[in-house]
């Protein structure tokens, strides 16, 4: 079991993250000893969303495009409305995610941030959560959907918006420690 000190975790994330969905997971891992980066699109300082206006910007280590899944040990997608719609789409983020799923790799979600998942296909079949404006979308990419702080399907953490991210970064530590997770193709 790998310990929480030697882990490495990716955070990737855009303009219009939810500012507590990034800097509560970041800062709490850290704390815990974790290596953890922040990468965005174009490698540079991305701006939150801090409830119902702009947040504070945050310093980015990486751009994602530059990040390799060998060298982590789980991937955290913080929400907001905009962070996950816009990375949904980008080819990078994308091909990141798909990674960290293939690889078995813990794979973190909060709040709009199962939206990847969604756009990844690892939805079918699996127990997850996510903020209550997406239920629909996640279940209709088959997944079972329910009303908790946070659900792991074997290796996959979701959770539903700030409220939950005691439970989400407490998870996410626990998961690590665990290590890596089988994940079979779920049935059709």
């Amino acid at each position: 079991m790998p310990k929480i000190q030697d882990a490495r975790i990716l955070i990737i994330a855009t303009n219009g993250f939810e500012q507590a969905e990034l800097e509560i997971p970041r800062d709490r891992l850290r704390q815990a000893g974790a290596h953890v980066d922040v990468a965005s699109p174009d490698g540079k300082s991305i701006r939150g969303w801090d409830k119902t206006d702009w947040g504070q910007t945050v310093a980015i280590d990486k751009k994602i495009g530059d990040t390799k899944c060998a060298d982590y040990d789980a991937l955290v997608i913080p929400g907001g409305v905009i962070n996950p719609d816009k990375l949904r789409v980008d080819e990078d983020a994308m091909r990141t995610v798909r990674e960290f799923l293939a690889s078995g790799k813990i794979v973190a979600a909060i709040c709009h941030g199962p939206w990847l998942l969604v756009q990844a296909d690892a939805c079918r079949g699996r127990k997850m959560t996510s903020y209550k404006s997406i239920r629909k979308d996640v279940e209709n990419a088959g997944a079972h959907w329910v009303d908790q702080d946070v659900v792991t399907d074997r290796g996959i953490v979701t959770s539903r918006n700030p409220g939950d991210l005691e439970a989400f970064c407490q998870k996410i530590v626990e998961e690590v420690q665990e290590g890596r997770h089988q994940r079979r193709e779920a049935a059709e």
